[in-house]
């Protein structure tokens, strides 16, 4: 697959700030590449200098093999975008929204067809402001989809979405990609990332850290398993011993967790049951978790607190 997007040596500062740091990557046609990482980061700068929003202090920037700042009319009719704040006058119908930015464009997708295969038929004549928080989402996407983009920028597309809005936002993308479009997302959630992205950039203080398909990060992580369960009080001393020389330990108030490694020989779930069984100590809740891209993210990025 051809690259439809490259950056080299991105950087981009506000002051004494270093949002973008030296970024360099590429994103392939008709792939769905992900960039996730903290608040203050560096996603939406850098979404906003592939988009010609914002103009780099240095490095190089190709979009649909031109550069968004001297050929942001071109970018605009052939990329959809859809922004982390977007908004419409609370007046406005569904219908009128599509009807006034299909005219924005000399070739402009059926709004109609795209009204119907993102589920607003019956939304049409609803005011934008009447809309739910899915729905409004939808309605961003159709907008983005107007000019028949063969790329399409999406910013934090879920943030604020309960889980089932979520999951039909998903399969939404899912179905955009499936039609040959290049998607090029930001978001929060780690899952969503995992879920959607063939390739998913992970950035902190303005650098990529880690970039990679979703399997093949985790499998960087080196960890196993883990083994979850809950007791009544505190772990006994005799027990914890037991088995932190099977593994590692992570206690949560009554909640415990033990780290897989590649030291143990027998399926770990085995080992901890056993233990628990032979210590006469009662629990409850217990599961096996495998290692995801959220293990992966805490691991390159901490723990602590951003703002």
């Amino acid at each position: 697959m051809n690259p439809i997007v490259k950056v080299e040596r991105l950087r981009k500062t506000y002051g004494t700030t270093i949002a973008l740091d030296e970024v360099t990557f590429d994103v392939k046609e008709g792939e769905i590449f992900g960039m996730v990482g903290p608040n203050g980061a560096g996603k939406t700068t850098t979404i906003e200098c592939l988009e010609g929003l914002r103009k780099p202090d240095s490095g190089t920037v190709s979009v649909l093999g031109v550069d968004p700042q001297r050929d942001i009319k071109f970018l605009h009719t052939h990329t959809g975008m859809q922004l982390q704040q977007s908004n419409l006058p609370e007046r406005m119908k569904v219908w009128e929204a599509l009807d006034l930015y299909s005219s924005f464009y000399p070739k402009a997708a059926d709004w109609e067809e795209l009204l119907r295969q993102l589920g607003l038929e019956e939304k049409r004549n609803a005011a934008f402001s009447k809309l739910s928080g899915g729905q409004k989402q939808r309605l961003f996407i159709a907008l983005a989809l107007l000019p028949d983009p063969q790329l399409l920028f999406l910013d934090e597309l879920t943030t604020g979405l309960d889980p089932q809005a979520r999951h039909v936002i998903w399969d939404l993308v899912r179905d955009v990609r499936s039609k040959g479009k290049t998607i090029l997302l930001t978001t929060h959630f780690m899952e969503e990332a995992e879920r959607l992205c063939d390739r998913v950039a992970i950035l902190d203080h303005g650098r990529i850290v880690a970039l990679d398909t979703p399997a093949a990060l985790i499998r960087s992580l080196g960890a196993e398993e883990r083994v979850v369960f809950s007791i009544e009080g505190t772990l006994p001393l005799v027990l914890e011993k037991a088995l932190s020389a099977v593994s590692w330990l992570e206690i949560q108030g009554e909640r415990v967790v033990v780290h897989g490694n590649d030291g143990h020989q027998a399926p770990l779930v085995n080992e901890v049951v056993n233990q628990l069984a032979g210590s006469g100590v009662p629990f409850r809740d217990l599961r096996t978790e495998q290692p995801n891209l959220e293990d992966v993210f805490l691991k390159l990025t901490g723990r602590e607190m951003r703002e």
